[in-house]
Parts: C-alpha cells; sequence; structure tokens
C-alpha cells in the first residue's frame, strides 16, 4: 500500500511556491474569546481558486509526462477540485475534461469556466459527486487519457499536505489542535501526515457533515465503506465513500472524527458571515462548526481551523438561513386545524402568538361544507425558550396540531 511522506510534501511545496499563494494564518479574537483558547483560522479561503484544491490538482498535473500531457486529462469534481483543475489545464496549456454533478451551484460552474477558458470542457451529469465520477472513469478509458483524482491518490495528498507545512511554518507557539474538514480525506490525509510527522502532540481532528460520514463509516469497519445515501447539502465534503489511500493514512493521523449537523454548519456560515466578514462555503465552515463539540478540551490551547473554501453561491442564502433557523430551534412548521369562520386567524394571532413571534408562511386550504379546515403555519420564534409557551397557548385555546418541523416525510413533502 501505497502512502504519502513529510519529505514528499516538501518537494510539493516547492513545486507549488509560484503558482499557489501561500494564503495567510489569522488570529480570530472573537473565536479565541468564545472558546477561551487562542483560534488561528488558516484562510485556504483565499486562495487563487478560492479553495485549497488547486495545491493537489496541480501537483499532480504537474508531474505528468509530455505524452500524458498531449492526451489531456479528466476529473469529477463537485466544484473545488474542477476549479483546481481548470486553473491548472490552463497555466500548463492541456486539455481537460471536466465532469461535475447536476445539482453543483451556478457559482461553482461559472468560476470552473472562467479558470479553464479554451482549455477545458464541462459536463454536466449526475446528482452527486458519485455519479459524476463513474461517468468520468468511463469517459477516461474510451478517450484513453489521464484521471486527476480529486482525493485519492499521493501526489494529491502530497499538494494538500502543503497547507499543513505552512501551518507549522507560521506557527511561533506549539500546535495543540487542527481542525479541517473531511470530504474524500485528501487534506486530512495530507495535513495529517505531515503535522504528525514534525510535531506527533499536536491532535489531527477531522469533521464531516452528519449527513456524509463516510470517512467514519470506513474508519469504524476499517474497510472502504459506501454510504446509500447522503445529504448533499455540504457539496465541497458529500461524498459516498472515501479513498482507500486516503482512509489508510487517516487511520494513522486522525486523533478524532466529529460528524457535524448540516444545520450546526449553516450557523457558522451566517455568524462567520455576520462577526469576521468571511465568506465560506459549507464545507469551509466544518471546521470552525466543530469547535464547540470540543469546547471543554481546547481551553488555553493553540487551535488551528482550515477554512477550505470559499465558494459560496448567494443563491443559496436563503435556505442556509432557513436551515440554521431550523437547527437552533428558532423556525418551526405546523399543520394546524383551524375553525372556517370568519375572525379565526385573527383570533389566533391575538391569543397564540406571543409577542414575538413571527408567521413568516402560511397556506390554507378551505374544504367545502367542513367545519376545519387545515392550515400549513411556519413560525419563527426569538428565542427557542418561546416554544414551549406557544405550545401551551395553542392546547389551551384547543388549537389542534401537527409539528412537522422533525417528521423527515411530512417536512420534505410540505416544505
Amino acid at each position: 500500500m501505497s502512502t504519502v511522506r513529510v519529505e514528499e510534501i516538501v518537494v510539493a511545496n516547492h513545486a507549488l511556491k509560484d503558482v499557489v499563494e501561500k494564503t495567510p494564518l489569522q488570529k480570530n479574537k472573537l473565536l479565541s474569546e468564545r472558546y477561551g483558547c487562542h483560534v488561528y483560522l488558516k484562510r485556504e479561503d483565499l486562495q487563487v481558486v478560492r479553495s485549497f484544491k488547486i495545491r493537489g490538482a496541480y501537483h499532480f498535473i504537474r508531474s505528468l509526462s509530455a505524452e500524458q500531457r498531449a492526451r489531456g486529462v479528466v476529473c469529477a469534481s463537485a466544484g473545488n477540485h474542477a476549479q483546481g483543475v481548470a486553473f491548472s489545464c490552463n497555466h500548463l496549456q492541456i486539455q481537460g475534461t471536466i465532469f461535475m454533478p447536476t445539482t453543483t451551484p451556478r457559482q461553482k460552474i461559472t468560476q470552473v469556466k472562467l479558470f479553464g477558458g479554451s482549455y477545458v470542457e464541462v459536463v454536466l451529469v449526475g446528482d452527486t459527486f458519485d455519479d459524476s465520477f463513474a461517468e468520468a472513469m468511463k469517459y477516461c478509458v474510451q478517450e484513453d487519457r489521464t484521471f486527476v483524482h480529486p482525493f485519492d491518490d499521493p501526489l494529491v495528498v502530497a499538494g494538500q499536505g502543503t497547507v499543513g507545512l505552512e501551518i507549522m511554518n507560521d506557527m511561533e507557539e506549539p500546535v495543540d489542535f487542527v481542525f479541517m474538514g473531511i470530504g474524500g480525506g485528501g487534506l486530512a490525509a495530507g495535513i495529517g501526515t505531515y503535522v504528525k510527522g514534525i510535531s506527533p502532540h499536536t491532535r489531527i481532528v477531522g469533521v464531516e457533515p452528519a449527513g456524509a460520514s463516510s470517512m467514519q463509516a470506513a474508519l469504524e469497519k476499517d474497510d472502504l465503506v459506501t454510504l446509500d445515501e447522503i445529504d448533499k447539502f455540504v457539496d465541497g465534503a458529500a461524498v459516498k465513500q472515501v479513498g482507500q489511500l486516503t482512509m489508510e493514512i487517516c487511520k494513522e493521523v486522525l486523533d478524532d472524527i466529529v460528524p457535524v449537523p448540516e444545520g450546526k454548519v449553516c450557523t457558522t456560515i451566517l455568524e462567520l458571515y455576520n462577526s469576521s466578514a468571511i465568506v465560506v462555503e459549507p464545507a469551509g465552515a466544518l471546521s470552525i462548526a466543530a469547535l464547540d463539540y470540543y469546547r471543554d478540551q481546547i481551553v488555553g490551547k493553540n487551535v488551528v481551523c482550515v477554512i477550505s473554501g470559499g465558494n459560496n453561491d448567494i443563491d443559496r442564502m436563503q435556505e442556509i438561513k432557513e436551515r440554521s433557523l431550523l437547527f437552533e430551534g428558532l423556525k418551526h412548521y405546523f399543520i394546524l386545524n383551524f375553525p372556517q369562520r370568519a375572525g379565526a386567524l385573527r383570533e389566533f394571532m391575538e391569543k397564540v402568538l406571543g409577542p414575538h413571534d413571527d408567521i413568516t408562511r402560511f397556506e390554507y386550504t378551505k374544504k367545502t361544507n367542513k367545519e376545519n379546515g387545515p392550515a400549513l403555519v411556519g413560525i419563527e420564534l426569538k428565542c427557542q425558550d418561546d416554544y414551549e409557551p406557544l405550545i401551551n397557548r395553542m392546547k389551551q385555546h384547543g388549537v389542534g396540531y401537527v409539528e412537522i418541523t422533525h417528521d423527515p416525510y411530512l417536512f420534505n413533502l410540505l416544505i
């Protein structure tokens, strides 16, 4: 089984020094005060393609033979790897075909075409990365081209490991914790290899979206696991199966894996924007979202969080806000049974709603010759503590209700 050595990451760093940005490592005052420690953000969102993926992609492609370059390359990506490959193809003047899921945010597709220019063709296929991956592999065989794997290749892992090299070079104090997101595992494998190689005491914590925790599943079974279903919201880290190489490396270098709910990721995205004017994509927020789950262990420590990317589509912000409110218990959806008489809604608003409760959605279906009719009602609260009083008032005033917020079937059907 091949692996990656610290020396290979040093070589990759030399190869990348004139192409990638040496991104800043910034101490974040707000997060440091909140958690009683020293939190540093490794800003890969400020990379030339706004994510770390260019490191592994460029290092792999520049290592190809002249014959391989002439035939061209192929990749599959949910977005960030595609941008790294596109930039590399344009920079090295190599033809590339990039397969992306049809669910990829439009902003990422536009960026891929911008970075690749005339050297890149984009093919949209399938709903997930895994679907695109399968099609790309078929095309690769048919056209006899070289596949640029997004994570499961030693050269790619070594390129991603240069993030860890920069962190350790920039930190003047010992590093106690490094948090980074996990999709296929390339970033965690690379950073973990370098950091553990020169600082064995540093704890490496991988963070996965709870709806796509494929690395945790693989390490628990000590074998690759293909998840049947995944939540595709954290698109940069939502893969059904991690890599064989990355799993083997992560098994050695990771101290822990934290699965973080997608709603918590959304809250983190909004907080980073509102407090620090940092725009991150869902996968880029994973490392910071995990800090709450390590609150007691990181007090007084030096903590590095890798912000892996900032390619967030502005069109997704409404969904991000909605998911955050639901996760924080500030938004609830009900099917309410209203009497079909004049003034019923006014009575509900005056007697049942609290002074700070807000109706954000109301769909009333009138049934002919029925005394009562169902309404779909969305209510936003100012704080979590307002929930129980709202429920008590509905019971007190005889309002029949079914809450569908936590019923996946009804929620997905109606909302």
